[in-house]
């Protein structure tokens, strides 16, 4: 066999190899340049690095903005919460001014300040315009004595309604 048939029988690195024994270069077919490659490539590359770039950069803005008004939103909850309890309290502090004046002995004791005095027993008038009942003047209680007032309980002191059961001294459930 001939030099060149033997050639043509070699694989492609036996000829790669053969040709540089023998001094001589392998022709490669040229190929076309393909993108990212060399200098063509590094231009198509910067598109879409300066695209990736300005996504990031845009996600993290907007990830800042959106713990801003979350932040934000927290401290008004908080000053909410602090506003709230405050109002809670003054409400609290009201209701037990109004449980306070609303009591028995307290409506009994101002009322007498006042001058006002308990009244008889009631007259009423029918849808016929009967009278029933005996009208009478009410009159102030006498005053108790010193001594007597100190050692006498404080429930005694307040009128027995016509039913003849004793009123509580408190409204229930406070």
């Amino acid at each position: 066999m001939t030099k060149a048939g033997k050639v043509a029988t070699l694989t492609r690195g036996h000829a790669a190899r053969l040709g540089r024994a023998l001094g001589g270069r392998t022709a490669r077919p040229a190929r076309p340049a393909r993108p990212g490659s060399g200098s063509g490539g590094q231009a198509a590359r910067m598109p879409f690095v300066l695209l990736v770039v300005a996504l990031l950069g845009g996600g993290l803005i907007s990830l800042l903005l959106l713990n801003s008004a979350l932040n934000e939103g927290s401290f008004q909850l908080s000053r909410l919460k602090k506003e709230t309890t405050a109002l809670t309290d003054e409400e609290q502090a009201l209701q037990r001014d109004v449980d306070g004046y609303s009591a028995p002995d307290a409506l009994q004791r101002r009322a007498q300040e006042l001058g006002l005095v308990p009244g008889g027993s009631p007259v009423f008038i029918g849808p016929d315009g009967k009278v029933t009942g005996t009208a009478v003047v009410a009159e102030p209680p006498l005053s108790p004595s010193p001594a007597a007032a100190s050692s006498a309980p404080a429930q005694s002191a307040q009128p027995v309604p016509s039913g003849g059961s004793p009123q509580p001294s408190q409204t229930p459930g406070r």
